[in-house]
């Protein structure tokens, strides 16, 4: 007899990353940076299942409300409200801040929700470089997204490194068989990750290989790629080289380049799957589209966005999202309340 494929979970997820540079949303349109107006790479150009927006150096002048969303967050709450989004979590430290939006029909499928922070900038007693996540059982499979802002730079790449292992080391989760960020099926990381070209090409230089599309050539001099190749840092993860240009450091207000930062790829997206975890069950995520937005001018950042295909197929069984959520994540560890994880004790 032929495999049978049966598909448990086909969602498009939609990543981004901004530094907006401690500026306020104020009156910006979003519906371009969230692909509202049918420039989507999701399947049959439909909109995206789920949306993760990760944020660094937003504002923290205001008085802190522990009650009130973020400003950043309010605004995307309106622009995705009105197509039945709804707000799963989110979770800030300082300046760095990441919200997930879900369309409802989801919702009931995302269990044992959770959020954890690290701080590292100044010996990590401010918190203004650090990470924020939230993990999830989300069709009965462990992801988690982690936002990060990394420390700045050319000459911090060792403190971007230890960083990020701090990061590693320090995130911590209470869920049964997902205690740390790798251990999940799904993992996505984006952030300012700071990471510059090594060598002694000046500001100059870099944007006129810049002016010229000459990414490949420079991104051989990325310390992100360099980084993953070695396995300092970030190898467990994947990314799909960026294809545009490098989206720091800009006069705000413009696409001219700032050049007393040499420009870099400073904002980025991987991610992982464990394809094969379990007998019978294919997990993917194939990325579908890697962008920056070049039209959003507020801060010397540019958004940088990814989409995702993210699939869990079964081959000749027949699993609900439920079953598989009782293998992967155990027996008892389903929640009553998807908004609010039960913690179990740590050990």
């Amino acid at each position: 007899m032929p495999a049978s494929t049966s598909v448990i979970a086909d969602l498009c997820i939609y990543l981004l990353t901004w530094n907006v540079g401690t500026h306020s949303p104020k009156d910006l349109s979003l519906t371009s940076m969230l692909e509202l107006n049918g420039t989507t790479s999701c399947p049959q150009n439909k909109l995206p299942d789920i949306y993760v927006v990760g944020m660094q150096e937003v504002s923290t002048n205001q008085v802190l409300n522990i009650f009130q969303d973020d400003p950043w967050v309010l605004k995307l709450a309106s622009a995705l409200s009105e197509y039945e989004y709804v707000k799963v979590e989110s979770k800030q430290l300082q300046g760095i801040l990441i919200t997930m939006f879900a369309q409802h029909k989801h919702i009931p499928h995302m269990k044992d929700i959770e959020t954890d922070e690290t701080r590292t900038g100044w010996g990590g007693v401010w918190g203004n470089k650090g990470a924020v996540s939230i993990r999830l059982s989300l069709y009965g499979t462990g992801a988690v997204f982690v936002c990060s802002h990394l420390a700045a730079h050319d000459a911090k790449l060792k403190e971007r490194i230890e960083d990020y292992h701090q990061i590693v080391d320090n995130h911590k989760y209470h869920v049964k068989g997902y205690p740390r960020i790798f251990d999940h099926d799904f993992v996505f990381w984006l952030g300012d990750l700071n990471f510059r070209l090594s060598g002694e090409m000046s500001a100059w230089d870099i944007r006129n290989a810049v002016e010229n599309e000459s990414y490949d050539e420079l991104l051989k001099l990325d310390q992100l790629t360099l980084l993953r190749e070695t396995g300092n840092a970030f190898s467990l993860l994947e990314e799909q080289l960026p294809k545009f240009a490098p989206t720091f450091k800009f006069h705000e207000g413009g696409n001219e380049y700032n050049l007393k930062r040499r420009p870099a790829w400073c904002d980025r997206i991987l991610h992982r799957v464990q394809a094969n975890s379990y007998p019978s069950i294919m997990l993917s995520a194939q990325q579908l589209s890697y962008q920056s937005k070049m039209d959003y001018t507020l801060s010397d950042h540019k958004p940088v966005t990814a989409t995702f295909s993210y699939k869990i197929e079964t081959h000749n069984l027949s699993y609900t999202d439920e079953e598989l959520h009782e293998m992967t994540h155990g027996a008892g560890s389903t929640m009553s309340n998807p908004f609010k994880a039960e913690l179990e004790s740590f050990q």
